[in-house]
C-alpha cells in the first residue's frame, strides 16, 4: 500500500506545479497553514487555495522558510486572504485581506473576560461588524455592487469608535490578558484596510473559510492516525490530496482520476 500511495504521488509531480502556477497567478487567493505531526515530530501543512484549485504542501517550518519552498505567495500578486499571521505580510507585492472571522473570535474572547469598558468596546466592535457583514450578503443576494453608501458610513463610524474606545480602555495592560486585548484594539486600528476590504468590494470574502476548508480533511486524517510516519510520506498525502481536491472542484469522480494517476496518465485541468 504504501508503495503505491509512493507510485501515484510521483506521477503528481506536474500537476502540483500546474496547481501552484494558477494559484499564483490568480485575482484572489486563500492562505493558511495548520501543525501536522509528522515523524514524531510538529511539522507544519501550507494551504494555497482558489475557487478551483487547491494546493497543499508539508514543511517543518511554518514561517516564510516554508512559504519560499512552496512559491506560491512569493510569485503572488493579487488579494491575499489569510489570517494575521505576521509572516503572510512580508510579501509585499500581494494585496492583504484579513479575516474578519477571526477578529470577530477575538472580539468575543473580550466580551468573555476583559474589563467593563473593554466588553462595552468589543460588543459594540462586534455589532458593527455583523451589521456591515448582513449589508454586504444582502447587497450580493440582489445583485448591488455596493453596500448603500449611508449604512456603510454609519456602521464604519460606529467601528471605529468602538476599536478607538477599545485601545483607551486596554491602555494600561495590567495583566496578560489585558495586553492581548490591546494588542487586537491596535491591530483592528493599524490595519483597518485590510480587515475591511471586503466592506468596498463585494468581490472580496468576510472570511478565509475556503483556506481553513482545504485543511479540515488533512487534520481529520491526524486525528485518526495521531501522525504521518515520515516527512515524505506526508508529502505524498499532500500531494495527492492536493490532486483529489482539486479535482473535485472541477467536478470530477474520485476514483476515476485516482485510477487515472496509478496508470501514469493523471487527469488534468484546463488552464489558461
Amino acid at each position: 500500500m504504501a508503495g503505491w500511495v509512493s507510485r501515484c504521488a510521483r506521477t503528481l509531480d506536474t500537476f502540483g506545479r500546474v496547481v501552484a502556477g494558477q494559484v499564483a497567478r490568480a485575482p484572489l487567493a486563500f492562505f493558511d497553514e495548520t501543525g501536522f505531526r509528522t515523524a514524531a515530530r510538529l511539522h507544519w501543512l501550507h494551504s494555497a487555495s482558489t475557487g478551483m484549485f487547491v494546493h497543499l504542501s508539508v514543511h517543518r517550518r511554518r514561517g516564510t522558510q516554508a512559504t519560499d519552498a512552496v512559491g506560491i505567495l512569493p510569485a503572488f500578486r493579487g488579494v491575499a486572504m489569510h489570517d494575521a499571521w505576521a509572516p503572510y505580510d512580508t510579501y509585499t507585492q500581494a494585496t492583504h485581506a484579513l479575516c474578519s472571522a477571526h477578529a470577530l473570535r477575538e472580539l468575543v474572547a473580550v466580551t468573555e473576560c476583559g474589563s467593563e469598558q473593554a466588553r462595552c468596546a468589543a460588543y459594540r466592535a462586534i455589532d458593527a461588524l455583523l451589521a456591515l457583514k448582513k449589508a454586504a450578503d444582502a447587497a450580493r443576494t440582489t445583485v448591488a455592487e455596493a453596500i448603500a453608501d449611508k449604512l456603510k458610513a454609519g456602521e464604519l463610524k460606529a467601528l471605529r469608535t468602538a476599536v478607538r474606545d477599545g485601545i483607551k480602555a486596554t491602555t494600561a495592560r495590567s495583566s496578560k490578558t489585558g495586553c492581548k486585548h490591546n494588542a487586537l484594539f491596535k491591530r483592528l486600528h493599524s490595519r483597518w484596510d485590510d480587515y475591511l476590504r471586503w466592506v468596498h468590494d463585494l468581490r472580496l470574502p468576510f472570511d478565509n473559510n475556503p483556506a481553513e476548508q482545504t485543511i479540515r480533511m488533512a487534520k481529520l486524517r491526524i486525528k485518526v492516525s495521531g501522525s504521518l510516519r515520515t516527512l515524505l510520506g506526508a508529502q505524498d498525502f499532500a500531494a495527492i490530496r492536493t490532486y483529489l481536491a482539486t479535482a473535485d472542484r472541477h467536478g470530477q469522480n474520485m476514483l476515476d482520476v485516482l485510477e487515472r494517476a496509478m496508470g501514469d496518465r493523471p487527469w488534468m485541468p484546463a488552464t489558461v
